[in-house]
């Protein structure tokens, strides 16, 4: 079953962690946002392989939702 990663909080993305390939384990961290001028870091809720990533470092103005991985 994939799982659909999604941001849980507006904010920008600082790092990604993750790319299309990539064999994850829950609890692994895919992203790093910045959130207020906090780093937060996003990790796996299942194990499996990163299928899609659709956001990209630096990138500024992320809505709360928006679909950024897919993991399979």
């Amino acid at each position: 079953m994939a799982e659909n990663v999604v941001t849980q909080v507006p904010g920008n993305m600082w790092k990604v962690m993750v790319k299309p390939g990539d064999e994850v384990k829950a609890g692994d961290t895919l992203f790093i946002m910045e959130i207020m001028k906090t780093e937060v870091p996003h990790t796996a809720a299942t194990s499996g392989t990163v299928k899609q990533v659709n956001i990209e470092e630096g990138q500024e103005g992320l809505d709360e939702g928006e679909l950024v991985i897919i993991i399979a």
